[in-house]
């Protein structure tokens, strides 16, 4: 039984079912449980598969439940290999149905997300909220609560299946009831029997409205935001039920997901307000009151930063323009100037004030939400603003804020997915298609199922995600590396694009090509050693194939290893101004033969055999057999991969 409680490091061996007996002997088999056996036709003795084992096994193929595998075990007259074949059939289903139980979280949660973000107005967000939570945990009732900063409490707003009006108006003090010690510690607490719990403070009137709704079974999970406590989310039974950790987890990324959308909502709630306390504050002004409509349009319709410069520009007559926050242009509308908007001397006073500044016949304000400076919008090509256009210039600015608010939170958001999914892609080791991974990354724009290049660059990678992975690609931190996993099937080529579109100083390896649905882990290992390699090499980028032994070289052995074996002839070539070297080359070229070299080199061949005369002198006579020979020959691979890539 698991233990109720609170979900933290003090009880997290709580809930531990013991080992049976069946499991133990599963796990541990003894001498006794000797398999039965047949003679074969040769005279020696091969098992016999029981008939048991062979039923269970049809019943799994036929994905039979485990109340059928159960009592087709129970009818076998081999009472103990029935036991043991049960056991292992229960298992084996049981696994099955753990697996299809987290896919179907998990499209769940990807459903509940797509519901969040489609709802327009927070009241709307709070009633997806629990009915999501009644439906997943599969509750009688599922309610909401908001925090109160002004009343140090919390207030029911939403619920779902709840029948008790009392209950609906309820309002929970800090501390007191599971609610209000939910909302006090902002961690979960779940119990199997609330009226009969002692663990929590109990007051009458918590006590009468939930016996009022006949509650007997409660998880509470707190909705955090970046540390800001918003309130309170329930699943609860109106009979004893215990909550297992796999339903406070789940509960817990449904409270994570509302937490998150209840915050947006309310942003922009705040933002329609905003915009409707402008046109009331603006009512004789038919022109404030068409910007209020046209930007109220934009943001509800999901426009972009390029709808709200084309709406500025609409309503002012100006050409318009849109800077991010390095200065770079996200959008324009009408005749943009060229050169650098960003240095006109509007653009600089607005970033010092944060405020509406112009100058040079050009206005800019700058773009801040949540602390941040987000970029700038700057106009021009028009007279003097008065003060009612200077306010739409400056509630323009206030929704652009928003949109790349939205856009920055969704792009983190992907990213962080985008994240998971590598990494689990990166653990799982070669094998048939994962066909949940495959959809996932479908979800995602992405094909896991066809031929990709997996990349390791290494260097000044932070921030690069995004430009690694390009289009159709999946990229992320993993370890001090920065990995992409690019559609393709010529390493080399990736390596090269990549290494363009990266900053210098970034070396990139590269293997493959596998499929990603069918794992990464060991050609994830082998491009790490083509990157390792590739450093050790000085080379900016390359593939395991181009560079085959050599990608077996880590920092530090190439160096060593040229100057034990080339070193004598390497300074003497310093020395002289000779090109022993370049004879060695061209002598293993051509396959050992003094008159190939010869004419490859353009000498005679007389000049050939000196130099060589000289290598044995430098190196020694048996320069030349098989094992130094060989040597000789990858030291100048080596030495020649060392140079730039051709």
């Amino acid at each position: 039984m698991l233990q109720e409680g609170h979900l933290d490091d003090n009880n997290r061996q709580q809930g531990g079912l013991p080992a049976t007996p069946d499991e133990r002997t599963l796990d541990d088999p003894t001498p006794d449980e000797a398999q039965p056996t047949a003679h074969g036709t040769a005279g020696g003795i091969i098992p016999a598969v029981p008939q048991t084992a062979l039923d269970l096994l049809r019943l799994l193929a036929q994905d039979a439940p485990a109340d059928l595998i159960e009592a087709r075990a129970l009818q076998a007259t081999d009472s103990e290999t029935a036991a043991v074949a049960r056991a292992l059939a229960l298992r084996v289903r049981a696994g099955i149905d753990e697996h299809r139980r987290r896919e179907a979280e998990l499209s769940a949660l990807v459903e509940t997300a797509r519901d969040l973000a489609s709802a327009a107005d927070p009241r709307g967000v709070l009633d997806a909220i629990v009915r999501r939570a009644r439906g997943l945990i599969g509750t009688d009732v599922a309610y909401l609560t908001l925090y109160d900063p002004q009343r140090g409490d919390t207030f029911m707003r939403a619920t779902a299946g709840s029948v008790s009006a009392r209950f609906q108006g309820l309002r929970l003090p800090l501390g007191a009831g599971l609610g209000g010690l939910v909302a006090q510690t902002r961690r979960p607490y779940w119990t199997a029997d609330y009226p009969a719990d002692g663990r929590y403070a109990h007051t009458s009137e918590i006590d009468d409205a939930v016996d009022e709704e006949g509650l007997v079974a409660i998880c509470g999970t707190p909705l955090l935001v970046d540390g800001e406590f918003v309130g309170v989310l329930f699943a609860a039974n109106r009979t004893r039920r215990p909550f297992t950790r796999e339903e406070v987890a789940l509960l817990g990324s449904l409270a994570a997901l509302a937490a998150v959308s209840l915050v947006q909502a309310r942003r922009t709630a705040e933002t329609a307000d905003a915009l409707a306390a402008l046109s009331a504050a603006h009512a004789g002004i038919e022109s404030a009151a068409t910007a209020h409509d046209r930007f109220s349009e934009v943001v509800l319709s999901g426009g972009g930063v390029d709808d709200i410069a084309a709406t500025l520009g609409e309503l002012l007559g100006c050409w318009v323009a849109v800077l991010d926050v390095d200065d770079g242009r996200l959008a324009a509308h009408g005749p943009v100037p060229p050169g650098d908007l960003a240095a006109s001397p509007a653009v600089t006073r607005s970033a010092e004030t944060g405020r509406l500044a112009g100058a040079d016949g050009r206005w800019a304000v700058s773009v801040h939400a949540a602390g941040q400076r987000l970029g700038s919008l700057v106009l021009g090509g028009r007279g003097d603003l008065d003060d009612g256009q200077g306010r739409t210039v400056e509630r323009a600015a206030m929704v652009t804020a928003l949109v790349l608010l939205f856009r920055l939170r969704a792009a983190e958001s992907d990213q962080r997915v985008r994240a998971d999914l590598l990494a689990e892609l990166l653990a799982r080791p070669e094998g048939g298609p994962d066909a949940g991974l495959v959809e996932r990354g479908r979800l995602l724009g992405l094909r896991l199922g066809v031929p990709h290049v997996v990349a390791v660059c290494r260097g000044p990678v932070r921030g690069l995600a995004v430009t690694a992975g390009g289009g159709g690609g999946l990229a992320g931190p993993h370890g001090e590396d920065l990995v992409a996993v690019v559609p393709g099937t010529d390493p080399s080529a990736v390596a090269e694009a990549l290494s363009r579109r990266l900053p210098d100083g970034v070396t990139t390896g590269t293997a493959g090509p596998v499929v990603p649905g069918c794992g990464l882990r060991e050609v994830h290992e082998r491009a790490q050693r083509t990157t390792g390699a590739l450093v050790a090499l000085g080379r900016p980028f390359g593939s395991a194939r181009e560079l085959g032994f050599a990608g077996l070289v880590g920092p530090g052995d190439v160096g060593a290893f040229l100057d034990d074996v080339l070193g004598p002839v390497t300074g003497y070539d310093a020395r002289r101004g000779s090109d022993l070297l370049g004879t060695l080359d061209a002598y293993f070229a051509a396959g050992g033969s003094p008159s190939r070299a010869a004419g490859a080199l353009h000498v005679h061949v007389n000049t050939v055999t000196q130099r060589l005369d000289r290598v044995a002198t430098l190196l020694g006579d048996d320069w030349s057999t098989p094992a130094r020979a060989l040597e000789l020959q990858l030291a100048l691979h080596l030495r020649r991969l060392g140079g730039p890539p051709t």
